[in-house]
């Protein structure tokens, strides 16, 4: 039984990674923000189970972070913060905990020699594609504080392989979505404004393209690139491959739900000019050719899922807040 180390296992990928390897037989110390309260976010809401070790703590301190990695075979480093808007609001956050964050993972890492640690990154750092689909020597842009602060940890992150031979591989996620979702993504956003029963839907950009990834072939993902020795001190693309525009994201969604509703562009969901990124869709040759790795759900068969979940906890969500 692999002992490993999730962080962010409190947020939405993060629970749902945990949840998985538990399946899978790994012992897992899921590394939480540190609160009075004792409250764990999402791993409240999840079977509880002898597997999954609570360890509270702060990423952006090095000694909490030290004892959490000790003892441990993996570690998945998901803990960061990834809001986009709210990054033009407090980059200096971002820069603390998705790279001095990512810096004590490492550090920790190699100090108590891990087999595999995995940095999650996000395809944010590719900004608006010169080429589709973006492979993974596609060039970096950071069209936001958040890209920028997570292209400095990737980079932090294989500068350890090169330095120090720490088993370090950088997992690149294409716009995951699914059950738990943070109503700030345009995915949920759009459930929970269309279940509320209003029939004006506020959106920003309609015009922007994405390739989304559900979230179980995410982290099923994330276990595969884990035990594969061929992507350690690399860079890995996650994506499903399916391009499809904000707006045609609205139309299968209202489809799915049977309502028709009238779209008002919101000035505030809009991104700075020359930040929005326009087209993200990803090539996953890479995983695909050295693993079995490839995407059960498509599209359309994943947000019939993850709507069904929303409707189902729609009082945990504000339908009439934009969350930055």
């Amino acid at each position: 039984m692999k002992k490993v180390l999730v962080t962010g296992a409190a947020g939405f990928i993060g629970s749902h990674l945990v949840e998985f390897l538990v399946k899978c037989g790994y012992q897992v110390r899921s590394f939480v923000r540190y609160n009075s309260t004792n409250t764990w976010g999402w791993l409240d809401k999840i079977s509880k189970s002898d597997s999954i070790e609570i360890f509270r703590g702060d990423l952006s301190e090095f000694d909490s972070v030290n004892n959490a990695v000790s003892g441990m075979d993996m570690v998945f480093h998901l803990g960061a913060l990834i809001g986009i808007p709210y990054s033009y609001v407090s980059p200096k956050a971002y820069l603390r905990t998705n790279v001095d964050g990512t810096y004590n993972i490492l550090e920790a890492s190699r100090i108590h020699g891990v087999k595999r640690v995995l940095i999650t990154s996000t395809s944010e750092v590719y900004g608006t594609a010169e080429y589709v689909p973006i492979d993974e020597k596609h060039p970096l842009k950071p069209q936001s504080p958040y890209a920028a602060s997570k292209i400095g940890a990737d980079n932090l992150a294989l500068s350890y392989f090169y330095s120090f031979n720490t088993p370090v591989t950088v997992v690149r996620p294409f716009n995951t979505y699914g059950p738990r979702q943070s109503a700030r993504a345009v995915i949920p956003s759009i459930i929970i404004q269309l279940l509320s029963g209003n029939p004006e839907l506020k959106l920003g950009s309609l015009d922007p393209v994405r390739d989304f990834t559900y979230v179980e072939d995410t982290v099923s993902a994330m276990k595969t690139i884990a035990e594969h020795e061929e992507f350690i001190g690399k860079t890995v693309n996650v994506n499903a491959g399916e391009a499809v525009s904000i707006g045609e994201l609205v139309g299968i969604i209202s489809g799915i739900l049977k309502i028709n509703p009238s779209i008002i562009t919101d000035r505030t969901r809009i991104r700075p000019t020359n930040s929005e990124v326009r087209r993200l869709v990803g090539n996953s040759d890479f995983l695909r050719k050295c693993s079995t790795w490839k995407p059960r759900l498509t599209l359309p068969s994943g947000l019939e899922t993850t709507v069904k979940w929303f409707q189902d906890n729609a009082n945990m969500y504000k339908s009439n807040i934009y969350n930055v």
